[in-house]
């Protein structure tokens, strides 16, 4: 490629990137608003109904569960079923929620719901040393760019095969570990099962760092690029860490579910809160990530053993081929 054309693409690639970052980042936070976001509704028929019309106005908004009574909804928000829910009783009107599964959620449905409760509250509430959740949706990026980065070491420095693996495998583990003592042990913005927490930030990490040297592995340095791009530009706005899913326009919400940052952060919130439950899916989610690139980094190491134990004429034949 000459200088001129080079010069070209860059004039004309630098700007493309930036309005697709752009996009990427500012979009979803600028179309925030519920969408199917899980409501529970407890109490009985005759006195819920009128409830359920008036939520029935907001098109779209709410996904409706409805239970019995005040304990049965109170399960479904520890169980991480529904956000919240409306408990009537004879008493008056409850409003249940969980800070914890994501502030922003809390907040709005104190919003549009707090005026017709008597009273609120907060089921499973969020650390006091991070109320508002800023700290666990500001580890979803430290944990991308860790598995970048080990993806991209292992890669540059020719490590394949097991090796490459044993590698991918032990810095994820240890960026776990590092990672819950000063998430848990030392700011105290997470709770939970210690190692339960480690584990996830491990797996986060090496679902991200086995893509990225899988795909390098198969593509050779270009999947680095490709992955990390993936990963930062797609999987980071998209993860709803910061709101929840449910918040995000559609398709975008579920997209970042099946991502490494949304699902680590997903089952984060599960393992530090509400004792691991709801956690199950984003765990499948990462282990496919992480399975699926550690076998595409031991198939790419196999692919050039075998290309470079054929014969030499045999190889230029399949190069004119």
């Amino acid at each position: 490629m000459s200088t001129r054309r080079r010069l070209i693409a860059v004039v004309v690639l630098v700007p493309l990137l930036a309005a697709l970052a752009l996009w990427a980042f500012a979009w979803p936070a600028a179309r925030s608003a519920p969408r199917d976001l899980p409501l529970g509704v407890a109490g009985p028929a005759t006195a819920t109904a009128q409830l359920e019309e008036r939520l029935g106005r907001h098109e779209g908004a709410f996904e409706i569960h409805r239970y019995a009574d005040e304990a049965a909804a109170r399960d479904a928000v520890e169980d991480r079923s529904v956000y919240g829910a409306i408990v009537v009783t004879p008493e008056g009107t409850e409003l249940l929620t969980a800070s914890a599964a994501s502030p922003v959620v809390a907040q709005l449905l104190q919003e549009q719901m707090g005026r017709q409760a008597d009273a609120t509250v907060d089921v499973v509430p969020a650390s006091e040393h991070d109320p508002r959740g800023a700290a666990l949706t500001a580890s979803v990026l430290p944990l991308a760019l860790a598995g970048i980065a080990a993806g991209a070491v292992v890669t540059l420095l020719g490590l394949r095969g097991a090796r490459a693996a044993a590698a991918l495998v032990g810095s994820a583990a240890l960026v776990g570990v590092a990672a819950t003592a000063v998430a848990h042990s030392w700011l105290e913005v997470i709770g939970g099962n210690w190692w339960a927490n480690a584990g996830v930030f491990g797996l986060a990490t090496l679902a991200v760092s086995a893509a990225v040297a899988g795909m390098a592995a198969l593509l050779g340095p270009a999947g680095i690029g490709i992955t990390s791009g993936l990963v930062m530009l797609f999987g980071n706005p998209f993860s709803g860490a910061a709101s929840a899913p449910e918040m995000l326009p559609e398709p975008v919400g579920a997209i970042g579910q099946w991502l490494p940052p949304g699902a680590g952060a997903s089952a984060l919130r599960s393992t530090a809160f509400f004792d691991g439950a709801a956690a199950t899916g984003p765990a499948l989610t990462l282990t496919w990530w992480a399975a699926l690139g550690l076998g595409a980094v031991m198939l790419g190491a196999l692919l050039k053993q075998r290309k470079a134990s054929e014969p030499a004429p045999e190889r230029e034949l399949a190069e004119v081929s």
